[in-house]
């Protein structure tokens, strides 16, 4: 039996599109992420998002109960078809934010709220994102890694401080 969240009428809904194939950019390209799976079956325990300030704003009102997170999946050719959604979260789903920085901007070292998890030996956090250490670091190649990264919590894990 499903679970229903309350959305009130002037609720505002935050959207997260997650990719069901690799991105022609990646090393994997075409082939399947196994997101929509991972993340219905809590494998996949967050996902990844630049601009860390403004998702820390999106989740105050998440946190407050003013705003839901609608986490989505393209039914076809991404930015060119509609998006079918995964599910739906609110606050009572434990679901959060913390801060990702890379140490001087490489996979190496990366911080979560200031602790250090090393990539080679500790690399739960690229799995806990659904990803291989190596898919994770082909993945985000393009980012710039100088600025801080948002890890969306889409259940109620979090990385110790």
């Amino acid at each position: 039996m499903g679970r229903y969240i309350l959305v009130v009428k002037n609720m505002k809904t935050y959207v997260i599109t997650v990719s069901e194939k690799f991105p022609k950019s990646h090393i994997r390209a075409g082939e399947y992420t196994l997101f929509p799976f991972q993340i219905l079956t809590k494998q996949k325990k967050h996902t990844i998002r630049a601009n860390y300030e403004l998702w820390e704003k999106r989740f105050e009102k998440i946190n407050k109960g003013e705003a839901v997170l609608s986490v989505r999946r393209w039914a076809g050719k991404p930015y060119r078809s509609k998006q079918v959604e995964i599910c739906l979260l609110s606050n009572t789903d434990k679901i959060g934010i913390q801060k990702l920085e890379f140490d001087k901007g490489q996979f190496n070292a990366m911080l979560v709220n200031g602790k250090q998890y090393f990539a080679h030996t500790d690399n739960n956090i690229a799995m806990n994102d659904g990803l291989s250490l190596k898919d994770f670091e082909d993945w985000f190649k393009g980012y710039d890694l100088s600025k801080p990264m948002a890890i969306i919590h889409l259940t109620g894990f979090r990385y110790s401080a």
